[in-house]
């Protein structure tokens, strides 16, 4: 490599080891944004697939039908589990308990036991795992209220 050669490879080197000193780049969402438009509406696709109603009109029982209304149901199972992942992300965990990573890990492990759930086109299991979500979502809520992120 000739010195002119050289001198733009030392500067790309530099300026690239300069950015691993500045750490992770912070997340695009803020907690409140991710929970707001990831989180919660992906979790309300997964909620809403089974359901029993009664009401002045009957009982009604709402479940999916096609194999595409099923693989909605897994993808949405499978997004949860993603952002749980993302939860456990230092941009999400810093400043945060420890809690705060087990809640997200019980995140990602109940969406495995979701898509699973969708994958046998179980509509027991996924009413059933659904509520395990809730539970899990709420216990989280307690510890961290939305408004506090």
């Amino acid at each position: 490599m000739t010195k002119t050669g050289l001198i733009p490879a030392t500067a790309a080197l530099t300026a690239l080891l300069g950015a691993c000193d500045r750490g992770p780049a912070p997340p695009e969402k803020t907690v409140q944004q991710l929970m707001a438009q990831e989180v919660q509406p992906t979790a309300d696709i997964y909620w809403k697939s089974v359901q029993y109603i009664s009401d002045e009109t009957g009982e009604h029982d709402i479940f999916p039908k096609t194999d595409e209304e099923w693989a909605r149901v897994k993808a949405a199972a499978t997004r949860l589990g993603e952002h749980g992942a993302l939860l456990q992300t230092p941009g999400y965990a810093e400043g945060r308990g420890e809690d705060w990573i087990q809640f997200s890990k019980s995140l990602v492990e109940v969406s495995n036991l979701a898509e699973q759930a969708a994958a046998e086109k179980s509509t027991d299991k996924v009413f059933e795992v659904g509520g395990t979500i809730y539970q899990v979502c709420s216990g989280c809520h307690q510890v961290y209220p939305p408004a506090a992120g």
